[in-house]
């Protein structure tokens, strides 16, 4: 029978495995399918960026840090991914029309005047419209699937974190 530590480290282990996952299918996305994002994908990746790396670390030197550090790499962590589902519900309502997106993605822009050395580049320019669904599996786009998993992964550090207080009594 595993003990609670060991359920909990697994969970917040479970956590970091999903967002690598979930991180490396939207660059596969990107570099080998072709579909390249938008202004709120990007957004929608810090908190893999920068969440994964907290997780890894409390994962790898789990019993050599003192519990409040863990808790609070794991609580910064679970913040990131909360933000994350906001923005990935947020990115799905743009895709579907349901409330406006940001103007400098799916509006028309701001008034400022274009010189002739700024054309010039055109043919490099990718522009993606973040109100766009490039693609999308059962009705859920991509944005739908990060909040799912960002979700997901935010409820998986809240049990870590909620057991071992408990356990510890913090």
């Amino acid at each position: 029978m595993l003990d609670a530590m060991s359920t909990e480290r697994k969970g917040a282990s479970a956590a970091g495995i999903l967002g690598l996952a979930a991180i490396l299918g939207a660059l596969a996305f990107q570099y080998i399918g072709g579909l390249y994002p938008c202004e709120l994908c990007f957004t929608q990746r810090w908190p893999y960026y920068i969440g994964l790396p907290l997780i890894g670390v409390a994962v790898i030197v789990w019993d050599r840090l003192p519990l409040p550090v863990r808790l609070g790499l794991l609580g910064i962590s679970a913040a990131l991914f909360a933000w994350g589902t906001y923005m990935g519900v947020y990115h799905a309502g743009v895709e579907w029309g349901w409330w406006p997106g940001p103007q400098s993605c799916t509006g028309v822009g701001d008034d400022s005047v274009m010189s002739l050395d700024s054309l010039s580049n055109l043919n490099d320019v990718r522009i993606v419209p973040c109100d766009a669904v490039q693609w999308e599996m059962f009705g859920v786009s991509l944005a739908g699937f990060n909040a799912l998993i960002s979700a997901a992964i935010f409820v998986l550090l809240i049990a870590s974190i909620v057991g071992q207080t408990r356990r510890n009594k913090v």
